[in-house]
């Protein structure tokens, strides 16, 4: 049979004055409140195993799918770049140049042939593709662009070997291009004015 503690018997005759008073105070209280309600059967139970990994599983889905929507995002903005790339490369399968010219040899170069692409600009520079066959060997030559009816700017140089056949080359016009302008192939003698004799110009429309 169980009684409430007695506070002498407790605290016995070493305290004395307020501390006494004080413990005697908190020893009424804790009589009041009375004991401790007792534990849900709940928590007598202890943690839930089934729950607990179901809870990891939960999270180790998340962090894949956390992990793939990055690798997703990587992916994007690299096919971005690739793409951005291209264009800025002087073009691709995929992206049409802005202009085609069609060149035929003038009466100093009869057999020859070609196509000028010009591409999408980068700030004031234009891109340019120029495929040719047909020129004389053992010659230099150099593209011009066509302003106000004469020769105006150079935009690259290339060489024709006694080996060579049908040629592609990388051009660039690092002008600010006009309606009207156009391109002619013009053929180097050592010790000669520039521009030279022209051995390529645009077809007639």
């Amino acid at each position: 049979m169980s009684h409430e503690p007695n506070f002498d018997e407790l605290v016995g005759t070493e305290a004395t004055g307020a501390e006494r008073k004080q413990l005697r105070e908190t020893h009424e209280l804790l009589l009041r409140a009375g004991p401790p309600p007792e534990l849900t059967p709940r928590l007598k139970a202890g943690p839930n195993l089934d729950a607990v990994r179901s809870e990891r599983r939960r999270v180790a889905k998340r962090r894949t799918m956390l992990l793939l929507a990055a690798t997703l995002s990587i992916v994007v903005v690299f096919a971005a770049g690739y793409l951005v790339a291209g264009q800025r490369s002087g073009g691709s399968k995929s992206t049409p140049p802005l202009a085609t010219i069609a060149l035929r040899g003038t009466v100093t170069a009869p057999h020859a042939r070609g196509t000028l692409d010009v591409w999408r600009p980068q700030g004031d520079n234009w891109p340019m593709t120029l495929t040719v066959d047909g020129l004389p060997q053992n010659a230099r030559y150099e593209v011009y662009l066509v302003r106000d009816g004469r020769p105006w700017g150079s935009c690259g140089a290339f060489v024709v070997s006694g080996s060579s056949g049908p040629l592609t080359l990388k051009l660039n016009a690092p002008y600010k291009l006009r309606n009207g302008d156009s391109w002619v192939v013009t053929r180097q003698v050592a010790g000669g004015s520039e521009p030279g004799v022209t051995v390529m110009q645009p077809v007639p429309a």
